[in-house]
């Protein structure tokens, strides 16, 4: 899940990974019964230990026989083949990550599971070598440009807007673009599952790729060995409200912890000085369109303020950088090193799964400005220094897009017959927040394990204790001791600003 740090726009250009349009074939099979014609990944040295495959699956479960799609995966066998286990199908989040990128670029799998298990990325339907969701630039970039709603008229402009990038996008995408919630993404893994010929199924979801496995252990939970959810979304949020408050609340948390230490750091720029009250004065200079970025001398308002820069509150790494950049502001000096956004040729169409994928799981609504003002109102009073977090731009995704909401939100429903599953969280992951975890492990009497640092998601990162338990798990199917907390790694000054940003994963959650 990445935070818009630059401008919706960037978000969309990066959100375009491979454009060739992979039209349905009716007449192809509906999934390969045993087995999968594995060969090289395109574009990929041949000497790289990742091999890549697409299998058919229906376009529409509730009536198979009307076509199919197509669904990407690439694989890296076990270090240790000779003492293979199995495989471990893997998704790095979304909508719209790409688990064969995340594959050719690497493996998360660390230790004993690494040496035991082949690991197999997939494509959800809509991206990447998968069949994939598309939409006009003209329509994307209307939609993506229309202001931050701040009355009724620049309200309407973003229904307008959403309404438009609907109809633009089922052409271009055909009857797919309604076929797209993770309801689909369960029965394309339990089509991997058969294919791939695993008995049971083990999987490793990261971020919005857990609830492709909650619900997955609630469709299939005899189907399953093993399961890692790292980072988990909460399908049972009531409310615009309840989603909107969870994702701010971890932010404020997370901007004091940055206020405490500068109180008690020399090296803060702002040692001495009341943190949030500069902020407090940083927030007025922005509304009054007084504040300026302060590496490229360009008016910045609230919401660039919050996204662009207060969101780095959330990483410690960069708590320094962050301190230089608000004195900077407040006393109108440029800093080193701004380089304008990055202008690129751009295509004539977007592969863009999270517009349908988001609204069709979610289905957030918010009538009209007015009670999107009084949510914002809402917001200020729970979380009174940071007020917003980009990831309450989810919020407003749907608003006038006309997309059915097919995946009902609700509590977690896995039958007794399913085995331990296994939840990490970060307590201050700022993504998918901890509360989230909290919730979802609850639900399903899931075995949690915790990590008190930052950032979004940790195993096969940097924390021993972590992967120690989850490759205990994977391995010999030993779940994590009860309570299992795993010491934070995080500290302030390890990384700059720009190096913090980069590492804040990429997509939705």
């Amino acid at each position: 899940m990445r935070p818009l740090t630059r401008t919706l726009a960037a978000a969309a250009s990066a959100a375009a990974l491979t454009l060739t349009f992979l039209a349905v074939n009716p007449l192809a099979a509906a999934a390969h019964p045993r087995g999968i014609d594995w060969g090289p990944c395109p574009e990929v040295d041949p000497a790289e230990p990742v091999e890549c495959a697409t299998i058919d699956v229906p376009l529409d479960y509730s009536r198979p026989w009307r076509g199919t799609i197509e669904i990407g995966l690439a694989k890296r066998e076990a270090a240790n083949p000779d003492e293979k286990i199995g495989t471990i199908l893997m998704d790095p989040g979304g909508p719209g990550g790409s688990g064969v990128g995340s594959i050719i670029d690497g493996s998360p799998l660390t230790g004993e599971t690494a040496e035991h298990f082949d690991i197999v990325g997939f494509d959800p339907r809509g991206i990447n070598t998968s069949t994939q969701v598309q939409c006009s630039e003209d329509a994307l970039m209307d939609a993506l440009s229309v202001p931050f709603p701040t009355d009724q008229e620049t309200w309407d402009a973003r229904e307008a807007a959403n309404a438009a990038l609907t109809e633009d996008c089922r052409e271009h995408t055909g009857r797919l673009f309604d076929h797209v919630s993770n309801l689909e993404t369960v029965e394309d893994m339990e089509r991997i599952r058969r294919a791939l010929g695993e008995g049971r199924l083990n999987y490793l979801g990261y971020s919005y790729g857990t609830i492709m496995g909650q619900q997955y252990a609630e469709k299939y939970p005899r189907h399953i060995r093993t399961m890692v959810l790292d980072g988990n979304m909460d399908h049972s949020l009531e409310s615009t409200w309840d989603f909107m408050r969870t994702e701010t609340a971890a932010v404020e948390e997370n901007f004091v912890a940055f206020a405490d230490w500068c109180e008690s750091a020399p090296e803060c720029a702002l040692h001495g000085e009341d943190v949030e009250t500069v902020y407090a004065g940083l927030k007025a200079k922005a509304r009054a369109g007084e504040l300026t970025d302060p590496y490229e001398g360009l008016p910045l308002d609230f919401i660039g303020l919050a996204e662009n820069f207060t969101f780095t509150a959330n990483y410690p790494q960069g708590w320094p950088a962050l301190a230089e950049e608000y004195a900077a502001m407040r006393d109108g000096v440029l800093l080193p090193g701004g380089a304008g956004l990055l202008q690129e040729e751009e295509p004539e169409l977007f592969e863009y799964l999270y517009y349908p994928a988001w609204c069709q799981d979610w289905g957030w609504e918010i009538e009209d400005y007015d009670e999107f003002a009084t949510l914002l109102g809402k917001l200020a009073e729970d979380s009174p220094n940071v007020e917003w977090t980009p990831y309450n731009q989810h919020a407003l995704t749907c608003v006038g897009s006309g997309i059915e909401h097919t995946n009902e939100r609700d509590e977690l429903d896995i039958p007794r017959s399913a085995p331990p599953i296994v939840f990490i969280g970060n307590e201050h992951d700022p993504a998918t927040v901890y509360p989230w975890t909290l919730a979802a492990a609850d639900q399903a009497d899931g075995h949690l394990i915790t990590y008190e640092g930052y950032f979004h998601t940790i195993y096969g990162g940097y924390s021993t204790c972590v992967d120690d338990a989850v490759n205990a798990y994977f391995v010999d199917r030993e779940t994590p001791d009860a309570g299992l907390s795993c010491p934070n790694l995080d500290f302030p000054g390890a990384l700059d600003a720009s190096s913090v940003r980069d590492r804040i994963a990429n997509g939705a959650f």
